[in-house]
């Protein structure tokens, strides 16, 4: 508990690293976008490798069940994309609420608010974990009632009990990060990925090549890794690294937790309704004919556009942190030009990639398979793969704002709309009804889904009036710093 001499002292503490200072005033065009730009990139740059570190574990996973046979990528496929992923995207959404109350809290310099913030996401997201463990322990019944085939779905469901350990990483894990993040400390959380990332490749070499343990022994490295990464920064968090924002464990946490459950849950659907539209994707492809070499090709281009998708997300935390900041300090221009300069830079960056794909369409799948009709298939579907990493240098950047700015409800309407009620309609239409398969399918929900919700956000976020924001910012700051003092 703290009173109100505490928190006085508190935000008289200069603010670490400076991240939301007062207005930009003169200096012209050129140097307002360079202090931006080293602010963002102070949390882009580690949050990328964090991020790639990550999801580097599930490809280097899913690249050694590649090698061991067609069957065994599929099924690791099947549980990396669609199982996990399901339940990652819901339990990522969730900690993103942290996004928006750490970060605002953090801008107004309520420094201790950020660890009973976190706190709270932890006993939220741990009793989350708990209802969906079903979606392991069922995996097999569940994909051959959606038309799976059965040595798919019966191996998915034996690799589906060795996540279970990965997916109680999570509650632990995801409201780590944003705490750090919010506070400038995502070098802490690089760190922790670099060592995470070396012990992964270590022990996934010993479980398949030295020991043999086949396609089991990939999808148990994952989770070792994973709780490596955990336990490194949940001891630098507990044991000092955070004196100004965590002073230990609170009973405060405990308090307020229905409307930290309500932001948490808008903050999941909004994410989730995007994670699982791709993974939806997939379990489409499965019904096709001739699956095993559909969910095959399309989990590789999911995988490479999924690794590229690191980038874009780390500028999603970029401008979450970069608005929230912002907006929590009443800076409504600021936070109007760090979106700008974010949306432009993560285009950019797109555009790069977008052009190295389309260069190397021939040999993108080599990492993956050696099969040479899998890899005939990958290459026809490489332009609607730059198609989606260039649309998703876009769209998850305006995300971010969202989040920053706490419109998480308001998007979560607008991806259900676009992805469900257009997209995936649209998805099947093309893939079944015109019979343009796998390719049909994909373009659909881009078309139908992805290009939509974008234009909308960027439509959304040109009108949005950023001073009213930023007065909203701060009355929330309040209303949640009196259920804890």
């Amino acid at each position: 508990m703290r009173g109100r001499g505490e928190e006085e002292s508190e935000s008289r503490v200069p603010l670490l690293e400076s991240p939301n200072t007062a207005k930009e005033d003169g200096g012209g065009l050129k140097k307002r976008v360079w202090v931006e730009t080293k602010k963002l990139w102070q949390i882009v740059g580690p949050a990328i490798f964090t991020r790639l570190s990550a999801y580097s574990m599930l490809v280097i996973s899913q690249a050694f069940a590649g090698h061991l046979g067609e069957l065994e990528l599929a099924a690791i496929s099947i549980v990396n994309n669609v199982i996990v992923g399901f339940n990652f995207g819901l339990l990522l959404g969730m900690a993103s609420a942290l996004e928006t109350l750490c970060g605002q809290a953090f801008g107004a310099r309520k420094y201790y608010m950020l660890g009973v913030y976190m706190q709270r996401s932890w006993i939220v997201l741990f009793f989350c974990c708990l209802l969906l463990l079903p979606t392991y322990l069922f995996t097999t019944p569940v994909l051959k009632f959606i038309g799976q085939p059965d040595d798919i779905a019966e191996l998915s469901g034996v690799l589906s009990v060795w996540a279970i350990p990965l997916h109680f990483a999570y509650p632990l894990s995801f409201p780590l990060q944003r705490f750090l993040q919010c506070q400038l400390k995502n070098h802490v959380t690089a760190y922790a990925a670099a060592v995470s990332l070396v012990v992964h490749f270590l022990v996934s070499w010993l479980f398949v090549d030295g020991l043999k343990l086949g396609v089991v022994g990939t999808m148990a490295t994952v989770s070792i890794s994973w709780w490596v990464n955990v336990l490194i920064i949940l001891a630098y968090t507990v044991c000092g690294g955070c004196p100004l924002t965590w002073t230990g464990f609170s009973s405060e946490a405990f308090t307020g937790l229905w409307e930290f459950l309500k932001l948490s849950a808008s903050s999941g659907v909004m994410l989730c309704l995007e994670n699982w539209y791709y993974r939806i994707l997939i379990i489409m492809t499965g019904n096709l004919h001739n699956a095993r070499i559909a969910v095959d090709s399309l989990s590789i281009c999911m995988s490479i556009n999924g690794w590229e998708m690191m980038i874009p997300l780390a500028f999603f935390a970029g401008t979450g942190v970069r608005v929230a900041n912002e907006l929590g300090a009443g800076n409504g221009k600021g936070a109007r030009f760090a979106t700008i300069v974010s949306v432009t830079q993560s285009l950019i960056i797109g555009l790069f990639f977008w052009v190295i794909i389309m260069l190397f369409h021939n040999q993108i799948a080599w990492i993956f398979s050696s099969s040479e009709a899998v890899l005939a298939a990958v290459n026809k579907l490489t332009v609607l793969l730059a198609l989606t990493v260039f649309l998703n240098s876009v769209q998850p950047v305006l995300s971010g704002v969202a989040v920053g700015s706490g419109w998480q409800s308001y998007v979560a309407y607008i991806n259900l709309g676009c992805y469900y009620c257009i997209g995936i309609p649209l998805g099947i239409l093309m893939g079944w009804i015109f019979k343009f398969g796998v390719m049909g399918i994909w373009a659909g929900m881009i078309f139908g889904g992805t290009a939509v919700q974008t234009i909308i956000l960027i439509l959304i976020t040109m009108r949005c009036e950023w001073e009213k924001e930023a007065q909203i910012a701060q009355a929330r700051v309040n209303k949640w710093s009196k259920t804890i003092e």
